[in-house]
């Protein structure tokens, strides 16, 4: 019986090293049974060669059946498989995201209210920011990690010492460079998978909607009334939405102004610039550091929200938050009959 099980091993493993094919090892199997089995039903029960096989005529023929039927099963298998046709192979079997993208996006993959069909909205998201300053820096970074997918960046000043004390996305080397160009380098290192479109010049009239209607986002914080009131028109007459923040000091507003879906727009609630003197800029009040970070993390926050649908965001509402005195109040607003920039 051994000598029978040392030839398999042979046909089988030697065969392998020898480089026999599956069909030839079975064909030494089959004619090894025949051997085996003839040997034993033609020689008398004493012979030596019947006894060396293990003399036992029923055991061996129900083994070699047993390894017919296993190969006549794998037969039938590939036999099967072979007639399955092979589904027609898509540019997105691999999914949207690389292994490195999944692992990044994680936190965002297992909200219930983002989860994988969120995080494929952010990517193909297109998303406009209006300043690359004190609210801009944070907003932009965020949005890069966050994995939106196109990022626009307006702005025509350069990077000055003085903006280091707020303007996180910029560093000291940075200083003299367009801020758009500043901006792009650190997203880029920040997610190398987005796309980062920066625009160094200023936002005027004659190119506005042009710029706009590439995006299904914008996120104003530029630190002048005349770009806010510029941005707002234009957003209002391609219908899209406009998430809006302001600094003084120690105090920031965030809202999102969007009339084509019956919330404000930012002339609804502030139908006039004031008057010279009774806002002054940043750098004539003066801003607390982190303050563009809290605020501009919120205007982030409303953004992935937008685009995801995710919880309330703030149309018709004013979020004010006072650093001063950690307080955050939120007011109503309402559309004005009659408003220049969206009746």
């Amino acid at each position: 019986m051994l000598w029978v099980l040392l030839a398999l091993a042979v046909i089988w493993l030697g065969g392998r090293l020898m480089q026999l094919t599956v069909w030839q090892r079975w064909v030494l199997t089959g004619l090894l049974a025949v051997v085996v089995l003839l040997s034993l039903s033609v020689l008398p029960a004493g012979n030596p060669i019947a006894v060396a096989l293990g003399g036992n005529f029923a055991i061996w023929a129900v083994f070699f059946a047993g390894i017919a039927l296993a190969a006549l099963y794998g037969r039938g298998l590939s036999w099967l498989k072979a007639r399955v046709p092979e589904a027609p192979k898509s540019d997105t079997d691999d999914g949207p995201f690389t292994d490195t993208e999944l692992d990044r996006y994680a936190r965002h993959i297992v909200l219930r209210e983002i989860g994988g069909p969120g995080q494929v909205a952010l990517k193909n998201a297109r998303v406009l920011v209006v300043g690359a300053g004190g609210l801009g820096s944070p907003v932009l970074l965020y949005l890069a990690a966050a994995g939106v997918g196109t990022i626009g960046v307006i702005d025509d000043d350069v990077v000055d010492n003085s903006n280091l004390q707020r303007q996180v996305i910029h560093r000291d080397a940075d200083i003299g460079m367009p801020k758009v160009f500043s901006a792009q380098a650190a997203m880029m290192a920040q997610n190398p998978a987005i796309t980062v479109r920066p625009y160094h010049r200023r936002l005027t009239a004659d190119i506005a909607e042009t710029v706009l209607c590439d995006y299904d986002l914008v996120i104003e914080g530029s630190d002048n009334f005349e770009t806010r009131y510029l941005v707002n028109r234009a957003a209002a007459q391609l219908r899209i939405p406009v998430i809006g923040g302001a600094l003084s000091q120690w105090e920031g507003q965030v809202s999102t102004f969007d009339p084509a879906r019956d919330a404000p727009c930012y002339e609804c609630i502030f139908p006039e610039a004031p008057a010279a003197g009774l806002a002054p800029s940043c750098s004539e009040a003066g801003v607390v550091g982190p303050l563009p970070a809290v605020i501009g993390g919120i205007m982030a926050t409303e953004a992935v929200k937008e685009i995801t649908g995710a919880g309330e965001g703030l149309r018709g509402r004013m979020m004010i938050y006072d650093a001063m005195y950690a307080d955050t109040r939120m007011i109503r607003t309402k559309r004005r009959k009659g408003c220049a920039g969206c009746g």
